[in-house]
């Protein structure tokens, strides 16, 4: 698609778009107002800069009508309140990935991830709009998660003159402001912006769809330093040496070569299979638990997204049942007596197939194995302030067993771990 001729931005029939796709999307009223809209004859439609500016066309809305135009304005502002163009950056950074080639693939994963649910109920399906179903793949996905199935190829080539901005993938185009021009909004405006969004899906839960309802459940509970170490340590566990390693014949190891007459299989990484033991006794609050729950989805985005390689144990003085990870909203934590992890550690060692990695969620006021488990594990502590050399937890001056030295352990709620 290629930038139109010249002529005078139609602002009215822009606006009433704006208007039409907050009449349909009232939960993103806030958003959309926010916009600011710049004329360009550069830009191929509409597109955004990470500033909350919107770059228009003018010939892209004298062709397109009012509904079709509704329907772009939510797509675009979705792209900001999302944090594609920031997540686009980290995805760059940790993968490696460069040019624009690959900002292409993350602007098409950042649109499918809009897409599988936006339109429908007053607002129509734009024309060129991408679906997950066009590339063979499942809907209710993350940006990150989309980047991941396709690469450069057919697909690529068919939507390269697919273009929403910085806004979306976080490159900065030629006909953007930058950072000091004019109209864009600070960090705490845009954070603003985000939280009025998200108080008004929580508020109204019933109007929206699953994924903006999961993005607005995010935004009150934003990453904090230590998750950052949490995830980190877990994929430095999930990646150590013999962790996700299996033989298979599929592939000879090199030195049948060497070997007359035999096939030697080859060391094969498979994706890591996790076990998470949530302490459930009394001494963790309620805040704790949910807080324990937004670390299982986070602990399944930090080995890839597969969280049927993701189970559950809810554990106090004895471990109960175990969970696959379908989501974190339907993981049953049932407990509240004393506390013995030694019995989660049991639990989780005798899933079938074992774990790679054990990952303990805890206030740490438990008696801890006296051996070492012959995977990898990784404590999340909540923190406790008490002293005293008490060894009962029913006193105020309870001093538990810190966790054994084999256990890589992060603070939770705290920036160092």
């Amino acid at each position: 698609m290629t930038a139109g001729a010249p002529g005078a931005l139609d602002l009215d029939k822009l606006f009433t778009a704006r208007l039409h796709a907050a009449r349909a999307r009232p939960y993103l009223a806030t958003a959309l107002f926010a916009l600011h809209p710049v004329e360009s004859r550069q830009v191929p439609t509409m597109g955004v800069d990470r500033h909350w500016r919107c770059y228009v066309s003018a010939a892209f809305v004298d062709r397109t009508a009012v509904q079709d135009l509704a329907a772009v304005w939510v797509h675009e502002v979705s792209h900001l309140l999302r944090d594609h163009h920031g997540r686009s950056d980290r995805v760059a950074r940790e993968r490696g990935l460069a040019g624009l080639g690959d900002r292409l693939r993350m602007n098409i994963a950042a649109d499918l991830e809009i897409n599988d649910d936006a339109f429908g109920h007053g607002l129509v399906r734009p024309e060129g709009a991408v679906h997950p179903g066009q590339l063979g793949l499942p809907t209710g996905l993350l940006m990150e998660d989309y980047l991941r199935r396709f690469g450069h190829g057919p697909i690529t080539e068919r939507l390269a003159w697919l273009d929403c901005g910085s806004g979306a993938d976080g490159l900065e185009r030629g006909w953007e402001l930058g950072p000091e021009g004019a109209h864009g909004l600070s960090d705490q405006e845009r954070d603003a912006v985000r939280f009025r969004v998200a108080q008004g899906i929580i508020g109204r839960p019933g109007d929206a769809p699953q994924g903006w309802r999961r993005w607005a459940e995010e935004v009150f509970h934003p990453p904090q330093p230590w998750r950052e170490l949490l995830g980190a340590a877990l994929r430095s566990a999930a990646c150590g040496a013999g962790s996700g390693d299996d033989y298979s014949y599929g592939r000879p190891a090199r030195r049948s070569a060497g070997v007359r007459g035999a096939i030697l299989p080859g060391l094969r990484r498979r994706p890591p299979r996790v076990c998470v033991v949530v302490d459930t006794s009394g001494s963790v609050s309620d805040a704790e638990l949910g807080s324990a729950l937004l670390e299982v989805a986070a602990i399944s985005r930090a080995v890839g997204g597969r969280r049927d390689l993701v189970t559950v144990v809810s554990c106090d003085a004895a471990a109960q049942s175990v969970h696959p990870l379908c989501r974190a909203e339907g993981i049953e934590l049932t407990g509240g007596g004393g506390t013995d992890l030694r019995t989660g550690f049991a639990r989780a060692l005798r899933t079938r197939p074992g774990p790679d990695v054990v990952v303990v969620l805890t206030d740490g006021q438990t008696p801890w194995p006296a051996t070492r488990p012959a995977c990898r594990t990784v404590v999340g502590l909540f923190p406790r302030h008490r002293s005293g050399d008490s060894r009962s937890e029913d006193n105020p001056n309870y001093r538990p067993d810190t966790p054994p030295e084999w256990a890589r352990v992060v603070t939770i709620g705290s920036a160092a771990g």
